[in-house]
């Protein structure tokens, strides 16, 4: 068995392991209510959400209709995971009938503002961001007796990961919030009317679309590089669902409304939809840009795709397990430790290892580096398979443990399994930050479940040099298997800059790249003056030694058809910004900015709010209607990217950056259709085994 199926293999179970930590309980998104009982039950009536997909990029319009079926008017309070790296950019609430657009405030501005509208009788909303963890959504008042429509729009990148796009509509909260737990219950259940429309415009040649568990959903392929996901029970923008193909357990509307609330779909499971762009696709520089007619200053988002010139590794690496044992993870440790076993099972004899598990405090259940033969890696399975999970979460002292005794002659690499909720022992990211770079190893952390804390982890992963894979209970794991796998089978480009001379640039994002993987897209966002050509390059290390790729592209005098990139940019800004501040400690001047930004772009930020009050008061309290402008600009955008088919967006075909075709999935190699195959069975065996609490 070659270098490389060993650490595909070894990379099968530890991705197999963090399947395998899905298992416990978890708020969904829904209507919330106070969990003693102390106010009735609103209910979802209908559900409506539609996802375009287009030019590295994502929009997600959540319509929804609230029903109070009591005798007295309520407020309704709807929460839902925050998505990766997304903001919300529009609240509509319909007020006598009409849409009234909501505008972004400083929060207790936005929150005062919304509680006078409130205690007056008056309609109102607002939009909040609870960190990390979730988007609250206030209505007030949901009439008795009657129904209250809103939507919700939010944008987000769309990137593509060795050929293989990812898009995850989130419903799981995770669990992770003991004390909103504790105090609400949450309604997930939609009576009346469910959809799920989603639509990939890709200039790219598209091969598959896939929504992994979801065997009800219709796929089909509208024209070239174009597809369209329905799932639920409400017309399409493309006609209706045949009465055939209702899937068993969605009732019509009609149906649910004259039943006994009787639910058509349960907001408990994220939808997830991946598509696979053609295999031998070339490496690529593609550009979009926004710069009004007479504006000087243009925004722009630039997504290089490098070829596949990453050499597989060939030396021998120490693994570290830095494995959560703490309470969470009752019910869930047996598949856990099968999982480690799986993948040490596969190591080289060259290879070694060491485990460290962590939960109030942090122990090495090795006693330093172990050599991976038959006898050791049974031995310590069996050693894991009894241990009992309990206690708090002090992850920090799990990560010191971890890094201890590493060995600079030797290539290391440190795996981290939690959802990074430490409560226990330090808290502060700028601790966990300097820890990480006392040495010099590579993290490699799975992000589980929605609600974990990305911020913390992604930060670790960037300041090791690492990645970051994150992973939802409804994803086709087999395809994050292949994902995680191209990581660490081959070299990396660390230390990445980028250089743009011959057109004037500036507040480039990200400040710091850091290194790039194979199959990695480097998505940089940033403002350009003027127009004409401009040289650009992307340099870094390989191995050691200095590597660079360029090109040579113009930037547009014009371009009108994407005004998003402009709250694209503005929220990878307000994403740097924040990392300082949970890094270092709150800053006035960087929660000031992050203030300007969400109130000049529109976003929801954790400074900022966004709030729906009738017309009358938006007046009479001087707020300008900026984001209802800024929206009626996208909106006519948007209707014109519409009416044509996918444009490409490529700007280096003259002067290629890369000379090889992209890395990608589809095709042959060691990562190929028949190696998909064998995984299957081991993957089925694996979940059988998580839904049946068997244990090996």
């Amino acid at each position: 068995m070659n270098k490389q199926t060993d650490m595909k293999s070894i990379w099968q179970g530890l991705i197999l392991l963090t399947a395998a930590l899905f298992g416990g309980l978890s708020q969904a998104a829904g209507l919330l209510t106070p969990s003693d009982g102390s106010l009735p039950a609103l209910e979802i009536r209908d559900h409506h959400v539609d996802v375009v997909i287009e030019d590295g990029y994502a929009i997600t319009t959540v319509e929804q209709v609230f029903i109070n079926p009591h005798d007295r008017d309520l407020e309704a309070q709807y929460s839902f995971p925050v998505p990766t790296h997304s903001s919300v950019v529009e609240l509509t609430v319909w007020i006598d009938g009409k849409p009234v657009t909501g505008e972004v405030l400083e929060r207790e501005q936005a929150r005062q503002l919304y509680d006078e509208e409130k205690a007056a009788g008056r309609d109102a909303g607002i939009t909040e961001k609870d960190s990390y963890k979730t988007f609250e959504t206030r209505v007030s008042p949901v009439r008795a007796r009657q129904d209250t429509r809103v939507r919700l729009v939010y944008l987000q990148p769309a990137q593509v990961d060795t050929g293989i796009g990812r898009y995850v509509y989130p419903l799981e909260e995770g669990g992770v919030d003991e004390a909103k737990l504790a105090f609400w219950t949450a309604n997930e259940q939609v009576t009346g009317q469910f959809s799920f429309n989603l639509r990939l415009k890709s200039a790219y040649p598209v091969e598959a679309v896939r929504l992994p568990n979801q065997p009800q959903a219709i796929i089909e392929p509208l024209a070239d590089g174009e597809w369209q996901v329905h799932l639920g029970n409400r017309v399409t923008a493309t006609g209706s669902m045949p009465s055939q193909e209702i899937p068993e357990g969605l009732q019509t509307g009609t149906q649910a409304l004259s039943g006994a609330n009787t639910p058509v779909f349960t907001l408990d499971k994220d939808l997830v939809v991946y598509w696979r762009h053609q295999a031998g696709l070339p490496g690529s520089v593609d550009l979009v840009a926004h710069k009004p007619a007479g504006s000087e200053r243009g925004t722009f988002m630039m997504v290089v795709t490098p070829g596949d010139d990453l050499k597989p590794i060939q030396e021998g690496k120490d693994w570290v397990f830095v494995l959560d044992i703490s309470g969470s993870m009752q019910g869930k440790y047996a598949t856990l430790a099968d999982g480690v076993q799986r993948a040490m099972q596969k190591m080289r004899l060259g290879d070694r290892f060491r485990i460290v598990l962590f939960n109030s405090s942090a122990r090495e259940l090795t006693s330093g580096f172990i050599n991976a033969t038959p006898e050791t890696v049974m031995h310590y399975c069996q050693v894991l398979a009894g241990i009992a999970p309990g206690n708090s979460t002090n992850l920090y002292d799990g990560l010191h443990k971890g890094i201890q005794s590493l060995e600079a002659d030797r290539t290391s690499a440190l795996v981290l399994v939690t959802d990074g909720v430490a409560n226990v022992g330090e808290t502060r990211q700028r601790r966990f930050i300097e820890l990480i770079k006392q040495k010099d190893v590579r993290l490699f952390t799975f992000v589980l479940g929605n609600s974990a804390n990305r911020p913390l982890l992604e930060a670790l992963t960037k300041a090791s040099g690492g990645f970051a894979v994150n992973i939802s209970n409804s994803d086709d794991i087999v395809g994050q298997i292949l994902a995680a796998t191209t990581r660490v089978t081959h070299e990396a480009l660390h230390g990445v800059d980028i250089e743009i001379n011959g057109v004037k640039t500036a507040d480039l994002t990200p400040g710091q790249i850091g290194s790039l993987y194979r199959g990695q897209q480097l998505v940089v966002f940033g403002h350009y003056w003027g127009e004409g050509m401009a040289n650009v390059r992307v340099s870094g290390r390989i191995s050691g030694e200095d590597k660079t790729y360029q090109t040579q592209f113009a930037f547009p005098a014009v371009a009108t058809n994407n005004p998003e990139i402009e709250r694209l940019w503005a929220y990878a800004r307000v994403e740097e910004a924040q990392q300082e501040i949970n890094n270092f400690g709150e800053d006035a001047d960087l929660k000031q900015a992050i203030t300007d930004l969400g109130v000049e772009y529109g976003l929801v930020t954790d400074y900022t709010a966004m709030v729906v009050v009738r017309n009358e008061v938006f007046d009479a309290h001087g707020i300008k209607r900026s984001n209802k402008a800024r929206l009626a600009i996208e909106d006519v955008a948007r209707q014109q990217r519409d009416q044509r088919p996918a444009v490409s967006r490529r700007v280096d075909s003259q002067q290629p950056m890369y000379t090889s075709s992209r890395p990608s999935h589809s095709g042959g190699g060691a990562l190929d259709a028949w190696t998909l195959l064998l995984f299957l069975p081991l993957v089925w065996l694996t979940f059988h085994r998580c839904r049946t609490g068997a244990t090996r």
